[in-house]
């Protein structure tokens, strides 16, 4: 295993405790108290908005650990680094969507650039 390797996975380790352990001792312990912002009539959005926003960030460290496998396999090339943040903005994009069921915006531009991003890739 390279160097390159070992920090991919590291990375993606990384994301992966930050959202498993970030949803048991942060978000569920902040969704309990009881002053929220009400947004759009309620805290539901609030805190659908503060778990996609928790969440995106594990999304871009398993790009960015994908990025570091491409490059420690050789020598990446513009389409494989393309595809690969193409893909990690689509998949961004559908934490907003699912959580806020579309209502936080941020969807739409991630999924319009991740789609350029890979149009520019083929």
């Amino acid at each position: 295993m390279t160097a390159l390797h070992a920090a991919a996975l590291l990375i993606f380790l990384l994301g992966l405790a930050h959202s498993v352990l970030g949803e048991r001792f942060i978000l569920v312990r902040l969704f309990r108290r009881d002053n929220l912002p009400k947004l759009f009539g309620g805290t539901e959005f609030t805190a659908r908005t503060l778990r996609f926003a928790w969440h995106i960030t594990t999304v871009a460290w398993w790009g960015i650990a994908v990025l570091l496998w491409t490059a420690a396999s050789g020598n990446p090339t513009r389409t494989s680094v393309l595809t690969v943040l193409g893909y990690t903005l689509v998949l961004s994009g559908i934490l907003p969507l699912a959580l806020t069921r579309g209502r936080h915006l941020s969807w739409l531009v991630l999924f319009l650039s991740g789609g350029l991003v890979l149009w520019c890739a083929a």
